[in-house]
């Protein structure tokens, strides 16, 4: 039987990205973590032979980079594709990774902590020569990952950093506080009681409940579609469990902030019922 969404990122999603000049890659990041792969969308020119790209523009620019981070209910190139193309004419080189048990991307390593997701990722971007990167820009999970990297990178790698929808760190507080808000009851409510049960579904229902949740215009989809979108989005569920469980990293409600040299931009919705803009004012402050 044809798996809807699976034709989707293949076909669809695909084309967009080739249509963008991207091409999708693996990378062993072994400086990382030994057996670690991660898969992005990147340049085509950055695939070429070097006698290849005397003749294109785009490589001989160069262009700066942007690094596209995405959540924790996707994968990069589902979470982006409807950017890469703008971000493209404006000149940029685009990079989508895939996270570390998403997507493609891949690791034997135990360590399921943010640090280690920022770590790989600048390790793939670093075995691809990017040594600079005009932004990194993460939305939710992916917002942690790049405060991650700008914290951690060596000094200049990471000149600005776009977060929407994040937060420096996710705290106990934070998650109560936000299964609080969606009502939080439990399986067969209609409402989930724990981070893990909100951001894993296993049915249909917990699905339509976290889609609803989780955007402002409340699209209907299909049974079909969503029980596609299960078995195409939500593998590695043992691994993805342990990262919600060491994303949570302190009970209090504040935790310390690095002191970050970079540009930072917070892009944020009115309505966001997972990171209300009132934290986002705390954030800037």
């Amino acid at each position: 039987m044809v798996n809807w969404v699976e034709v989707l990122r293949k076909h669809l999603l695909g084309r967009i990205a080739k249509n963008a000049g991207l091409r999708q890659h693996a990378v062993a990041v072994d400086a990382a973590a030994p057996g670690t792969v991660i898969n992005l969308w990147l340049p085509d020119h950055k695939l070429k032979p070097p006698k290849q790209n005397q003749n294109d523009p785009a490589a001989t620019n160069k262009r700066p980079a942007v690094v596209l981070v995405h959540g924790f209910a996707g994968d990069g190139m589902m979470t982006w594709a409807f950017q890469v193309g703008a971000l493209r004419r404006q000149g940029y080189d685009v990079y989508v990774p895939d996270l570390v048990h998403f997507g493609g991307s891949t690791s034997p390593s135990p360590d399921r902590s943010v640090a280690f997701q920022a770590r790989c990722i600048a390790a793939a971007l670093g075995k691809l020569g990017v040594e600079r990167c005009a932004a990194v820009v993460g939305f939710s999970y992916g917002g942690l990952v790049a405060f991650q990297m700008a914290a951690a990178c060596p000094p200049g790698m990471v000149r600005s950093v776009v977060v929407s929808g994040s937060s420096l760190v996710f705290t106990g507080a934070m998650s109560d506080a936000l299964l609080g808000r969606l009502g939080g009851g439990g399986a067969g409510t209609g409402t989930s009681s724990s981070l893990t049960e909100l951001m894993l579904p296993d049915s249909v229902g917990g699905l339509r409940f976290l889609f609803a949740a989780a955007t402002h215009m409340k699209l209907w989809f299909p049974r079909r579609v969503l029980s596609d979108f299960l078995k195409v989005m939500y593998n590695n569920r043992k691994e993805r469990a342990e990262l919600l469980e060491n994303m949570i990293t302190c009970r209090d409600e504040k935790a310390p902030a690095p002191v970050f040299q970079q540009n930072i931009l917070l892009l944020w919705g009115e309505d966001d019922d997972f990171f209300p803009v009132e934290g986002a004012k705390m954030l800037k402050e």
